[in-house]
């Protein structure tokens, strides 16, 4: 009778199976993971050094290599440099040792794909496994998916970056001011990747009040508290085999931080009032508009958890940073706002938003825009149908003789808020979003200027 072992030699000389490198010192994990592969109708070729994995990459084309962290004659890390040299279209999973965050964070960060710990969980393998299988190639885009309008050499940095953060697993944060589109690189992130098949859960962590966090976030057992009357999943559960973007991270609570931090370590969660934990397939990415290096300098963020969410960092420009982009821009957020028969700009319009210090980005552009094409009475936009706020050299509102510059920053502070909350009937939710900041955030600029609206 013909052995697993030949069988599956010659169905892989008749390249019926997809081909995985297992590069492992021990001959036991080797023979797990060979099994395990097997059983999902893959077929795997060992190596138990770097040297061996160096061989076999040069000479045949693999779908994916998984590679222990510590080898004879090196590390997984010499593995995955190897993979990105002779075989950059293939994904690669480190195996760390259990609980070394460090070895985890490195790999990623080097190119992996993913990571496991060992003890290596075979649900957690063949979820990575499957995931892993299913990657477009990078020259492929997602139908659709390109929605980053511009052709400025800051906004093409972003769409490489976009394509290369698609073929991973890693924690992304990505960093910019407030309207600059960070969620709209989260959702192309999500839409290019092999998880395009799950759900994009966005979540404004400001926005969560702090005694409903962990049941937001984790979930609830029935009975769990006054009020659970029924089994609820959180968003790491309607999450799992997606995306959860956690949109302005910096204002999660110390203590909830740290629940993250082990829900993100172990990929594990527990739903309160549960006995035990169940396995989640999330790929996390987070931003805002907070520089997070200075908040974790300043104790309010945990330097561990800005390690694990910040391995790769993805920046959006600034809009002036790209001022080239507004005529396309413009013409582009005209159409959504007016349909198919939009305004048109006059060209001092259009010099006057070209030369705008936008301190709301993206985000206030679309705001001018509607408004501008709500107001005027023709079908052309001139410059004062704009109401551009007025500016200094500075891109600052001027202060007053005699003020400090904490009073005049008070004053202008104050102004836009009560501006806000007029515009959208006292509904602080609504002020927030047009102010761009987070809810939580404008409570606070509210208690402190003593604002009563």
């Amino acid at each position: 009778m013909e052995s697993r072992a030949d069988s599956r030699s010659d169905r892989r000389a008749r390249g019926e199976l997809r081909r995985v490198l297992v590069v492992d010192d021990e001959a036991d994990i080797r023979e797990l993971l060979d099994l395990t592969l097997s059983r999902m109708g893959l077929a795997a070729d060992c190596a138990a050094s770097v040297g061996e994995a160096r061989s076999l990459l040069a000479s045949c084309r693999y779908h994916l290599c998984l590679t222990d962290m510590r080898l004879p004659d090196g590390e997984g890390l010499d593995v995955v440099r190897a993979v990105g040299e002779l075989c950059p279209q293939t994904p690669v999973a480190v195996i760390t040792a259990f609980g070394s965050t460090e070895n985890a964070v490195a790999a990623l960060k080097a190119g992996a794909f993913d990571y496991l710990a060992k003890p290596v969980a075979l649900d957690q393998l063949r979820t990575l496994i499957k995931s892993a299988l299913e990657l477009p190639n990078s020259a492929e885009q997602v139908a659709g998916a390109d929605r980053l309008i511009g052709t400025s050499p800051a906004i093409a940095v972003v769409r490489e970056m976009i394509d290369k953060l698609a073929r991973s697993q890693a924690p992304v944060y990505i960093s910019g001011e407030s309207g600059s589109g960070k969620e709209l690189a989260a959702r192309l992130i999500h839409a290019q990747s092999a998880r395009n098949g799950g759900s994009f859960v966005p979540v404004n962590c400001g926005a969560i009040p702090e005694s409903l966090m962990e049941s937001e976030f984790f979930g609830y057992r029935k009975g769990a508290f006054t009020g659970a009357d029924s089994d609820r999943d959180g968003f790491f559960q309607a999450a799992s085999g997606g995306t959860l973007f956690l949109d302005e991270v910096a204002d999660l609570p110390l203590a909830m931080q740290v629940k993250l931090l082990r829900a993100i370590q172990e990929k594990r969660v527990r739903k309160v009032g549960a006995a035990t934990e169940e396995v989640v397939d999330v790929r996390i990415i987070s931003a805002t508009h907070r520089n997070l290096r200075e908040e974790v300098d300043q104790g309010r963020f945990r330097q561990d958890l800005y390690y694990r969410l910040a391995v790769i960092e993805l920046r959006m420009p600034a809009l002036r940073e790209r001022s080239e982009d507004i005529p396309v821009l413009v013409e582009s957020l005209l159409l959504k706002i007016a349909g198919s028969t939009p305004p048109t700009l006059s060209e001092p319009a259009l010099l006057a938003l070209s030369t705008y210090a936008f301190p709301g980005n993206v985000r206030e552009l679309e705001n001018i825009l509607e408004r501008a094409t709500a107001l005027s009475s023709s079908s052309t936009i001139d410059v004062p149908d704009l109401q551009l706020a007025p500016e200094t050299d500075a891109g600052v509102p001027s202060g007053r003789a005699g003020e400090t510059l904490d009073d005049t920053l008070n004053r202008v502070e104050r102004a836009a808020i009560l501006d806000a909350l007029s515009k959208t009937g006292g509904n602080r939710t609504a002020a927030a979003r047009l102010l761009g900041v987070t809810f939580r955030s404008l409570r606070y600029r509210i208690e402190r200027l003593g604002i009563d609206d």
